[in-house]
């Protein structure tokens, strides 16, 4: 019983001395980071390096939306030249068109396109840029095909279905140009010149799908009279 007792005793004594020794660990280092946080050197230094993390991302985003930027209004220069180029193409399109369905549809994009170049130059004014034109080789060179198509196509129905098929490639390149513009503007903060860019693309998507319409009426019924 006595032997039991002792070791019951030195059971305590040990367990005391592991809980002293575990707490003056804590303490010490609670104080130690206690002292690192009132330590002036040590705050400085934490400051400073949430200062420089702060100001290094800042930075970043500055040298990114300057870049966006850069890359936004290039694109602008790139469809106002598309658009003022289109206002001198259609019209010869509509001049070898047949269809009384495609002419109106081509008369009506027409104005469309006329008043995009103004909505364009409101879109630059928004940004701060003046407006200004860059040729845009892909609309140059969609344009040059549309005009070599209306050569190689007899004209009536085959024809129009030729000026449709090149005026949709031309509709395709719009919208694909307008949808990434309104992203941009949007990012960017411009939240006016989004809305009319939004609204060109909706045009251009309206317009691309009248087409197909036109185009379905021509095989059904004017194409398929020629044939016979």
């Amino acid at each position: 019983m006595g032997k039991i007792f002792t070791e019951f005793i030195l059971g305590i004594k040990i367990f005391r001395h592991k809980y002293f020794r575990s707490t003056l660990i804590i303490k010490y280092f609670r104080t130690s980071k206690n002292k690192k946080m009132k330590n002036p050197a040590v705050k400085k230094t934490i400051s400073n390096g949430i200062k420089k993390n702060v100001t290094n991302n800042h930075k970043k985003e500055v040298d990114l939306s300057a870049k966006l930027l850069k890359l936004f209004d290039d694109e602008l220069k790139d469809i106002y030249w598309a658009e003022k180029a289109l206002v001198k193409a259609i019209p010869k399109l509509i001049k070898n068109a047949t269809s009384e369905e495609l002419v109106s549809a081509l008369n009506a994009h027409l104005k469309e396109t006329e008043n995009q170049v103004i909505q364009l130059e409101k879109v630059f004014k928004h940004i701060g840029k003046d407006a200004q034109a860059k040729k845009c080789e892909a609309m140059d060179g969609l344009i040059r095909e549309a005009g070599e198509i209306i050569d190689e196509c007899e004209e009536g129905a085959m024809r129009d279905i030729g000026i449709i098929t090149a005026a949709q490639k031309i509709e395709h390149y719009e919208i694909a140009t307008y949808g990434t513009l309104q992203a941009f503007a949007e990012h960017l903060g411009y939240e006016d010149a989004a809305e009319l860019l939004e609204e060109s693309l909706v045009e251009e998507k309206n317009a691309d799908e009248k087409l197909t319409h036109i185009t379905e009426m021509i095989f059904n019924n004017e194409l398929v009279n020629e044939m016979h």
